[in-house]
């Protein structure tokens, strides 16, 4: 790996003007998308090219819950807001009591925008778009050199795509590309994860909010927000596969909540996937699928919880032996 393109990574990330927190969120998107191996990476002449797209994808999954925070993050210096602030607050507000994040994730990259909320969500895209292109794109790289779009290139699409379904696909073919030098694209390839690891942007990114509050703010709450992921349904059912296969070497299966022998059975949410988005196996329970159904998106009190804790804990001894 060239030792100068490192060494320029470094000074980019610890000099370059940190007025906003674009920087962070351009260098960890590119991260993301190229140790995801993204097919649409396509390398030439030297650079990497990637859909600009892609990055007003994971915009979007960074910036959500530093937006949906109860407490102000601020992501900017000063009293203003970053470009798109309010725009993304209307998609935000739609899908607040719809199951945030996942859910809106969920129609992004599988079923659609749906149609109520297609206006607010273009207009969001849209700005977020000519965002990275004006800006951290334009000035990354300043402490290098004097040069605009000394590192990245952007080239505009040759046509915009015209879809009825607005969703992931629309985004990738929507806004053009980017490309990068191919040194910098093997720098992120081979330490990607190191620089984009905790102690690297993720942290100065949390603490740059810090430094910009004006109210007392707990870095380890900044950072929180900041690694929430969305959940997508198809990790609900790959988490549900994984169960179903534990129970099955139990030969015997046992419904949660009645205490009765099951061949049949739902994987139910002890604390509903609407209300908590977590998946983990501890978080999932066999169950008859008609108490499943009744049950649906309740809380169990703690009554229900005490009466049934036999069952519930030799539910979750099955799962830690496995």
């Amino acid at each position: 790996m060239n030792q100068e393109t490192f060494a320029n990574i470094s000074k980019i990330i610890e000099r370059d003007t940190k007025v906003t927190t674009y920087k962070f969120a351009l260098l960890r998107g590119v991260i993301d998308i190229i140790l995801e191996n993204s097919p649409y990476i396509h390398i030439q002449d030297g650079r990497a090219s990637i859909p600009t797209g892609l990055l007003v994808e994971k915009w979007m999954v960074y910036y959500y819950p530093i937006f949906d925070s109860e407490e102000y993050i601020p992501q900017i210096y000063g009293n203003a807001n970053i470009a798109f602030r309010d725009k993304f607050l209307d998609v935000i507000r739609y899908y607040k009591d719809k199951g945030g994040l996942s859910v809106f994730y969920n129609d992004l990259k599988y079923k659609g925008i749906p149609q109520e909320i297609r206006v607010d969500f273009l207009a969001l895209a849209n700005k977020m778009a000519d965002t990275i292109i004006k800006m951290p794109m334009k000035y990354i790289g300043r402490s290098i050199t004097d040069e605009y779009y000394s590192i990245f290139n952007y080239e505009r699409p040759r046509l915009r795509n015209i879809s009825h379904e607005i969703n992931l696909n629309w985004l990738i073919h929507q806004y053009g590309s980017f490309s990068i030098p191919a040194d910098y694209f093997e720098a992120f390839s081979l330490l990607g994860s190191f620089m984009n690891g905790k102690d690297s942007i993720f942290l100065k990114w949390a603490e740059f909010s810090v430094n910009a509050s004006k109210e007392p703010l707990a870095i380890e709450r900044v950072i929180g927000k900041v690694l929430i992921s969305p959940i997508t349904d198809r990790d609900v059912q790959q988490s549900k596969k994984i169960y179903k296969e534990i129970l099955s070497e139990q030969k015997q299966v046992y419904c949660v909540w009645t205490g009765a022998e099951i061949i049949r059975y739902d994987i139910d949410h002890m604390i509903p996937f609407s209300a908590w988005k977590n998946n983990d196996l501890w978080n999932l329970l066999p169950a008859r699928p008609n108490v499943n159904r009744i049950k649906r998106n309740k809380i169990p009190d703690a009554d229900t919880i005490e009466e049934y804790k036999t069952a519930l804990e030799e539910s979750e001894g099955d799962v830690e032996m496995m």
